[in-house]
């Protein structure tokens, strides 16, 4: 149970009565006669005065001139005005606020007062409403007297207060009523729909989109496969090209041997031959045999491919022939470090 002296007040409204006001303020927004959806939807009435018919609208004169709503007015010497200010906490409860206020200030019995009212204005603390309390039997006695009418619910009744249009309850509002559900209803329903429409349409668009997504991010996967195959290849290309960097590199610093002992073929021709040959960075190591090698150790001195021609060991004889062996040294040109 709540404390009593417990603050259940937030923004100046009680906390515990929250239901009550969040019923009334939707009641006000659909069924007040000032509210901004009735102002819209409610049905064109034709009211009869003493000074002829007029159609309003909302409570408002109107130029339109087809009404299916009719109303009569009711002169002011039929009719007890009270003007009230009362606490803006009984918005909420107004009806019953009304009600009380009805029973304590009418002068008629209870089975024969109708009233209505009008809210004129509001502070940040009190409501203003125009109350008018009117006897049913007399009303109805001037409605049958001025228009030939003895049905309480063939018509409205209509007190003007300032200016502004009273509805007394107790007579025909309730066709009105009857037709401003249904109408709304109606626009309820349209509502209903487009906004189910709307719904559809989004989780439709949705879809398409997550289709699509998936789509984009299937392509990217393949995109990221072939990007790193390609990532891969241009890593392996690299690599490649190193090597064969290296290998360029090798064979620029280092002379082809077979190229080599083509030229030392054709220089010696058949005076030497070779018994060993070594191809290096720098040098050519050369053994042999020839008739003559100190002949064969200057042809080679004299070829412009050569730097130098030494001789790494004696040349010598072999014994019982005429051959000799030679050992030399031949610096490639170029090639000296």
């Amino acid at each position: 149970m709540f404390d009593s002296g417990q603050n259940w007040e937030l923004f100046g409204y009680d906390m515990r009565q929250l239901g009550r006001h969040f019923v009334a303020a939707w009641r006000d927004l659909l069924w007040a006669y000032d509210s901004p959806v009735r102002t819209h939807l409610d049905e064109p009435v034709r009211l009869q005065t003493e000074r002829g018919a007029r159609v309003y609208h909302a409570g408002r004169e109107t130029d339109a001139v087809k009404a299916d709503c009719n109303a009569v007015l009711l002169p002011e010497e039929e009719v007890l005005v009270r003007r009230l200010r009362l606490p803006l906490a009984v918005e909420a409860d107004l009806e019953s606020a009304i009600a009380l206020e009805v029973a304590a200030n009418s002068p008629f019995a209870t089975a024969d007062t109708g009233h209505g009212w009008y809210i004129s204005g509001r502070t940040d603390d009190t409501l203003q409403l125009d109350l008018v309390i009117v006897s049913l039997s007399a009303a109805m006695a001037f409605i049958g007297q001025h228009y030939d009418s003895h049905d309480a619910h063939a018509q409205e009744a209509w007190v003007e207060v300032d200016g502004n249009m009273v509805v007394i309850r107790g007579f025909g509002e309730g066709a009105r009523e009857r037709c401003y559900r249904r109408r709304l209803i109606r626009v309820g329903a349209m509502v209903a729909v487009a906004a189910l429409l709307l719904l559809t349409l989004a989780g439709v668009g949705a879809g398409f989109k997550k289709l699509e997504l998936g789509r984009v991010e299937g392509l990217a996967n393949v995109v990221q496969r072939e990007a790193a195959d390609a990532s891969r290849m241009r890593a392996m290309l690299g690599s490649a090209n190193e090597t064969v960097g290296a290998v360029n590199d090798i064979v620029a610093r280092y002379p082809n041997a077979h190229h080599e002992l083509a030229r030392l073929t054709e220089i010696l021709g058949d005076s030497a031959y070779v018994e060993r040959l070594s191809v290096g960075a720098q040098e050519i190591d050369l053994r042999g045999r020839a008739s003559d090698a100190a002949a064969v150790m200057e042809m080679l001195t004299e070829q412009a491919d050569y730097s130098g021609v030494i001789a790494a060991s004696p040349i010598r004889k072999i014994p019982g022939t005429s051959v000799e062996q030679f050992h030399l040294k031949i610096q490639l040109r170029g090639q000296a470090s």
